[in-house]
């Protein structure tokens, strides 16, 4: 069993995270304090999700390889290497190509979830958070490319997991990405093609996830590509803003930026 009561935050050089009210996790972050992820457990995203990222394959997506859209979610493996918190420093490993920049809204799971009906879906969620799902530009989206999205640093979670309570229409929440301060790149999660009980029930149909795992959302199509020198801010409703720096591979990486 995962539970937390309000907001989880792990500050950068604590021993361990602070399950702390809204206002004093605003506090904590406007003193510019950088964080570690505030989740440890399994990281699952997904692709196809978004009904914009399904429509642009057009007629391809009954073509060889796909042949038809898919039936199942399409998931991806964010291994422990990718994980990082709000103001990492991420390494841009190609700058020609840069980094595309994903905000998705992540699900956290409360407790050990298998066969979940959609009409129980609420009752295994402990809360949400903030994902940045970066990956090596691309466009080919069958048999997720591990070189391209598990690259170190490339999932950056938090700053905060905000308890389930709080967020009270996790369907229809604004996504905006901004690099550098310019005009925000807008998305919303009411544009997935599953929403967010029908994902859960539709991936516990065929595997089981445990306490503390998350499963995205999903990336919204579009998203901005970032390169060295670039700050993202990412949001995602009313949840606590997340900061990504991206540096080149001579510089060094970290949690701080």
């Amino acid at each position: 069993m995962f539970a937390l009561a309000d907001h989880l935050l792990h500050p950068e050089g604590d021993a361990l995270p602070r399950d702390v009210d809204a206002h004093t996790a605003a506090a904590l972050l406007a003193r510019g304090v950088a964080c570690r992820a505030p989740v440890s457990g399994a990281v699952y995203g997904v692709l196809l999700n978004d009904r914009a990222a399904l429509n642009a394959l057009g007629d391809a997506v009954h073509a060889a390889p796909y042949k038809a859209p898919p039936k199942a979610p399409i998931l991806y493996l964010k291994p422990r290497n990718t994980l990082a918190g709000h103001r990492a420093r991420v390494v841009v490993p190609d700058n020609t190509l840069g980094v595309e920049v994903g905000a998705s809204l992540g699900i956290v799971l409360g407790r050990t979830a298998t066969r979940v009906g959609v009409e129980r879906a609420a009752d295994y969620i402990a809360g949400y958070t903030l994902v940045g799902d970066l990956s090596v530009p691309h466009t080919n989206v069958y048999r997720p490319n591990v070189r391209l999205r598990a690259r170190d640093g490339f999932c950056v979670i938090g700053p905060a997991l905000v308890a389930a309570r709080h967020v009270a229409a996790p369907d229809r929440l604004d996504i905006a990405i901004s690099l550098n301060g310019a005009e925000p790149f807008i998305a919303s999660t009411a544009s997935s093609v599953r929403n967010v009980a029908q994902l859960l029930a539709d991936v516990t149909d065929f595997m089981t996830l445990n306490a503390g795992d998350v499963l995205t959302l999903g990336v919204r199509h579009g998203s901005p590509v970032a390169h060295v020198g670039d700050t993202a801010t990412l949001s995602v409703g009313t949840l606590p803003p997340l900061t990504i720096s991206f540096v080149g591979v001579d510089q060094p990486n970290g949690e701080q930026s």
